[in-house]
Parts: C-alpha cells; sequence; structure tokens
C-alpha cells in the first residue's frame, strides 16, 4: 500500500509515465421484443425478457496524471489476453518511454509469467524491462485508480442492454473520447502520513 501511494505522489514525467491499469466486463444483451421509444408524457418501455448473447472483457489504461484513459474491449481475459495489451500498452501507447509505472491488482495472470507464454523470451524480457510493476495489496482495490474510472464507465455508458461486441466498442470509444477532451490530471490526497493515522489497526503492533 505505502509503495503504491508513494507513486501516487511523483511528479508528472512524459518519459516515465504512470499507468493504473484494471479489467472488467459486460454481459451483452438483445432485446426479445422491440423496445418502445420514449415520447413526451411517457418514458421508454422495454420488455423484461431478453437474450443473453455473450461477454466481453474491458482492459481499462489510465494516466492520472495526464488524465487520459484508453478502453480495448476483448473477447476473453486469459494471460495471453493480457499478455498482448502489455505490449500494446509499451509499443503503442508509450513508444517513446523509457520506463512505465504500472500499477495494478496482483490477478494470477497479471504475472512477467503471462508474458512468456504469449511471446519468445527475447520479446517477454524486452517488455518486462520497460515496466516498474506495482501490485495493490489484497482486499486493496480503492488503491487502483483505473477501478475508479472503470466505475465511472459502468455508469455513465455500460448501465444499460448492449445488444453486442461491435456496438459495445463503439459505445466505449465515444465515452472515451468525449471523457478524455474534458478530463483533468487526478489528484490523488490520500498519503502514506493519512495511511499510519486512518489505517491504524492494518499495521503491526511495536513492542517497545
Amino acid at each position: 500500500m505505502e509503495a503504491v501511494l508513494d507513486v501516487y505522489h511523483r511528479p508528472y514525467d512524459e518519459a516515465y509515465p504512470l499507468v493504473c491499469m484494471d479489467e472488467s466486463s459486460k454481459q451483452q444483451i438483445k432485446e426479445t421484443r422491440e423496445p418502445i421509444p420514449a415520447k413526451p408524457g411517457s418514458v421508454e418501455k422495454y420488455d423484461t425478457e431478453y437474450e443473453r448473447n455473450g461477454v466481453s472483457n474491458l482492459f481499462m489504461f489510465f494516466e492520472p496524471l495526464a488524465g487520459q484513459r484508453q478502453v480495448v474491449v476483448t473477447d476473453q481475459r486469459t494471460a495471453v489476453d493480457w499478455a498482448h495489451q502489455i505490449r500494446y500498452l509499451v509499443d503503442v501507447i508509450h513508444p517513446h518511454a523509457k520506463r512505465i509505472t504500472l500499477v495494478m491488482d496482483n490477478l494470477n495472470t497479471h504475472t512477467g509469467a503471462s508474458l512468456y507464454k504469449a511471446f519468445e523470451p527475447q520479446e517477454a524480457r524486452r517488455i518486462l524491462d520497460k515496466l516498474e510493476i506495482h501490485y495493490t495489496p489484497k482486499h486493496g482495490s480503492w488503491l487502483n485508480m483505473a477501478e475508479i474510472e472503470l466505475s465511472i464507465l459502468s455508469r455513465q455508458c455500460l448501465d444499460r442492454r448492449i445488444p453486442n461486441q461491435e456496438v459495445l466498442k463503439n459505445e466505449v470509444a465515444a465515452w472515451q473520447d468525449k471523457r478524455n477532451s474534458i478530463s483533468k490530471p487526478m489528484e490523488w490526497q490520500f498519503t502514506n502520513q493519512d495511511a499510519r493515522v486512518k489505517l491504524k489497526k492494518l499495521y503491526p503492533t511495536i513492542q517497545q
């Protein structure tokens, strides 16, 4: 926890960007009957019955100090899928960075081993050498700012029936572009000094 909090208070440096990463999923739902559109004096009406149409995974990359985020929609969330997204982060999102500080939870696919499952050893090592990884502690997902962004995405864009992955990708891309155009850098206020006071019970007791 303290390592992550220290990272959040580093100054912005384009050569050493800070990126928070998290994942979520979205169930795609098709209507079985055509909804009745809203009109003056009447809200939209839709049937309670629906048809499940698969699940998509969403990878969120959020740069709090730049106020930018990028969401990638995929079919799955396997170790290989994660590895390809990390290479995308290194080679496409930040190709000129000297090193990327990556904050994420310790899901079993979020490891260097996943890169070796997806790529030849020299390629996996190249990608790992571009990363400074910091894991949030168990039950400490509130420390990951990408989770905050996923929550906003869910409330503003995904809180309705979306029929298929193509529509999902279009809706997410539109949300991303709009939010990136108006968003400002996130100012993280919680510090290690705050943690040592407010979360004192989590620290071991030292006998003097």
